[in-house]
């Protein structure tokens, strides 16, 4: 079956685990006490708050003791949503100021540009929330790159190595399973897409493999005319 749709991972993937870690998760954890006892009553923020005392479990914390609780969990680097819709709106404050641009590798920006051409579905899916995602391809080094996407799933959809967060994805986006190509850098992920029926390539850009996967240093190695969903000898082009 051709494949029509392309669903790609951020992290690690389209772009630099150091941007993420060394450049965002540093700016939102500097920027966020001060944000939000700037933003608190505003209902996006509020909204969020609410969410943040729900998973802790402290419906009664007041906004000191929110603010500890996110640190920490960003300490912790949890894939919690409302922590990740709040280091979002951050993260949104700082690219509006240009003191962010966002990180995607070359080969990403001119496949995209390609895959786009060639009429596939492109598609983001990451743990970040879709405002951060939304962030980092229209600000980024390369220029907007948002109008190549056709959409952004995050975790409301569901952990990215549960299998239903894909079948969910893919109700969203109206393509049958071996119709869309997953690429990641993270092999729990792509066993979980596997298992819902995408194709999927790994990304290994320092080398290595991900086991049971096709795996590729970049995406000018990302070939869309053999069965993704193997090992395959293109492992050779790394």
């Amino acid at each position: 079956m051709p494949i029509r749709a392309i669903l790609t991972d951020i992290e690690g993937t389209t772009s630099s685990v150091s941007f993420v870690y060394d450049v965002l998760f540093p700016y939102a954890r500097q920027h966020l006490p001060a944000y939000l006892r700037a933003h608190a009553d505003e209902p996006e923020v509020v909204a969020q708050l609410a969410a943040v005392r729900r998973e802790a479990g402290e419906p009664g914390a007041d906004l000191e003791r929110v603010i500890a609780i996110l640190l920490a969990w960003m300490d912790a680097d949890r894939k919690v949503t409302p922590l990740k819709a709040l280091q979002g709106m951050v993260w949104r404050e700082g690219y509006r100021a240009g003191e962010i641009r966002g990180h995607v590798y070359p080969d990403a920006v001119a496949a995209l540009h390609a895959w786009k051409q060639q009429g596939l579905g492109l598609y983001v899916y990451s743990s970040g929330s879709v405002q951060a995602q939304r962030l980092i391809f229209g600000c980024s080094e390369a220029g907007d790159l948002t109008p190549l996407f056709s959409g952004y799933f995050d975790t409301e959809v569901g952990h990215k190595r549960d299998p239903a967060a894909y079948r969910r994805i893919l109700g969203e986006i109206g393509h049958a399973p071996d119709e869309v190509l997953f690429l990641s850098d993270v092999v729990e992920e792509l066993d979980a897409a596997r298992e819902a029926g995408l194709q999927t390539c790994g990304l290994a850009r320092e080398g290595g493999e991900l086991s049971g996967h096709r795996t590729v240093s970049g995406f000018d190695k990302v070939g869309l005319d053999a069965d993704q969903g193997s090992p395959s000898a293109d492992r050779q082009a790394r």
